[in-house]
């Protein structure tokens, strides 16, 4: 069954929502991240995608303080992602009580020191980040795209195990609809990994779609928060 996995992005310590990636064009949910984290939790999910906005623009953790907080007063699995970038990162990440590190930028311009982080924590406790836009890398919060196409770039990253979520910026934040024939060629090119898909998820048949696809999870943000997605209609996937 695919995996349900809310999503809280923070900006300057609250729960926010962009659009196709875009700063300036920010939506605040809450002001109470950790609250939003309870709720979740209460409605039977088991699992988080918690992402530091602020710290993806400036390549240094920010809000590192909510990851804690959360993290203490719920039992939700978090994956935590946003300017992590450095050995200190990945302990201060994970003692701050994150289960799983999300790596972007890391693993785009020091393939080594992912692959390395890889070894050293094993592949249960990394979520590669690949964002894309026409099917080209983006890096820095989603704000400079390369010339790097995703399907090369994963075949350095193609082992059992290693759960890799990708957004197309195009979607994010649209409720246009997920990038399906993405998500489908992403499952069949890499069948070995885990493909959660993200952004532009709009309604209850996106999920059903997405997992016929065979994604394993499903990353759930501005759908929930406008009420197009309730928690209620998530239950039969929460066992």
């Amino acid at each position: 069954m695919i995996e349900i996995i809310p999503a809280i992005d923070l900006i300057g310590g609250d729960c926010v929502r962009l659009v196709k990636g875009d700063y300036e064009q920010k939506t605040v949910y809450s002001k109470d991240p950790v609250e939003v984290a309870k709720v979740f939790q209460d409605t039977g999910i088991r699992r988080l995608h918690l992402v530091d906005l602020d710290g993806a623009k400036t390549g240094k953790i920010i809000n590192l303080s909510i990851l804690e907080s959360i993290a203490s007063q719920t039992s939700l699995m978090i994956d935590f992602g946003g300017g992590i970038t450095s050995d200190e990162d990945m302990n201060a990440v994970y003692n701050a009580g994150a289960d799983i590190a999300t790596i972007g930028s890391v693993a785009i311009k020091e393939p080594e020191k992912f692959l390395e982080w890889i070894a050293k924590y094993s592949s249960a406790r990394m979520l590669l980040a690949a964002d894309v836009k026409n099917d080209l890398l983006a890096i820095a919060g989603w704000q400079e795209i390369t010339s790097r196409n995703i399907f090369d770039y994963l075949q350095q990253y193609s082992q059992p195990g290693l759960q890799l979520f990708c957004t197309d910026i195009h979607k994010d934040g649209r409720l246009a609809g997920p990038s399906f024939d993405l998500y489908e060629r992403l499952v069949i090119s890499f069948p070995e990994m885990k493909i959660i898909a993200s952004g532009g998820v709009t309604d209850i048949e996106d999920i059903a779609k997405l997992e016929k696809i065979g994604c394993s999870g499903v990353i759930i943000g501005k759908a929930l928060y406008e009420g197009r997605i309730t928690l209620k209609q998530l239950k039969p996937y929460l066992h």
